[in-house]
């Protein structure tokens, strides 16, 4: 399994994204692969936001739904002990400045017992994740 964070998406849906063609070659490895992809609510929020701020909120939301009904992704609704479990790891790397979605993302992952993420994040590797 591999999680998909805000990048990613980021990246594929902004032409402009310093990440773009990095994650173009990422996304189109991984639509062939048989590796589940997963995300979460939150990551999602996050992207919706950014691309309305980057873009306008029409392609925001047509990205969204892009996103919604992937075939080849997973979105996982974030759980109250996953938002405790995000809480302790947000004081934990309180001197790094990890935001709390990323926790949020870490709690996940350990919960599903995921390794990698495909990610532009540094933070991920401070939490211990490989990233794609």
């Amino acid at each position: 399994m591999i999680f998909v964070d805000t990048g990613a998406f980021i990246g594929w849906f902004c032409p402009n994204d310093q990440h773009h063609d990095a994650s173009v070659k990422t996304w189109a490895s991984l639509i062939d692969s048989p590796e589940k992809l997963i995300t979460s609510n939150f990551i999602i929020d996050e992207t919706i936001t950014l691309l309305g701020r980057r873009t306008n909120n029409n392609y925001a939301c047509d990205r969204a739904e892009q996103i919604y009904s992937s075939d080849i992704l997973h979105v996982i609704r974030v759980d109250e002990s996953q938002e405790t479990s995000a809480l302790a790891l947000f004081r934990k790397y309180s001197d790094q400045g990890i935001s709390f979605t990323d926790c949020v993302s870490f709690a996940i992952m350990n919960d599903m017992s995921i390794e990698k993420v495909f990610s532009f994040d540094h933070h991920f590797r401070i939490a211990g994740f490989q990233t794609t």
